[in-house]
């Protein structure tokens, strides 16, 4: 079995719950990840941080930020994946990265990487200067249609929850 593989079927038992098999499949796996996400190949690191969210390791969260300052976007991507779907019920983990995903939303070179670190902003805390960025970049007529179209939704997403607070 290839990681993408395991990866696969981690991904699968943690939907259906079976926390004692998906415990088990991440020990068998745990170095395999370790290994492929210090990789020379930016594949073999990409498949790794995609991994890390299929796996839910929490326990990599600092290995998760390595693979956000990747020089690679396929691997800043996988990586923001894995923030995003580690991160969904969980603002935690958005919130402990905010500066580093405000970064990405903001200046990285890779639109997508940069509309998928907004889409992880919409997982954390609806903090001002997170609105404000994202309404910034919204109406920023610089930016490319699909990044100001999401910005837009995750700010107003962010402002609606800021709003039902109590």
């Amino acid at each position: 079995m290839t990681l993408t593989e395991a990866a696969a079927q981690a991904d699968e038992l943690a939907q259906s719950g079976s926390e004692r098999e998906l415990a088990t499949l991440r020990q068998q796996w745990d170095d395999e990840v370790e290994a492929a996400a210090r990789s020379g190949d930016y594949r073999e690191r990409a498949v790794a941080y995609r991994a890390i969210g299929q796996f839910r390791f929490r326990q990599k969260l600092e290995l998760l930020r390595r693979g956000l300052e990747d020089d690679s976007p396929a691997v800043r991507g996988s990586a923001l994946v894995s923030v995003q779907q580690l991160s969904k019920g969980s603002p935690g983990l958005v919130n402990s990265m905010r500066p580093l995903l405000h970064t990405i939303a903001s200046t990285d070179s890779n639109q997508a990487v940069r509309r998928l670190a907004i889409v992880c902003l919409r997982n954390g805390s609806p903090q001002r200067e997170t609105i404000v960025l994202l309404n910034g970049l919204a109406e920023d007529d610089d930016e490319e249609p699909e990044l100001r179209k999401t910005a837009r939704a995750v700010a107003a997403d962010l402002k609606k929850r800021a709003a039902a607070k109590p």
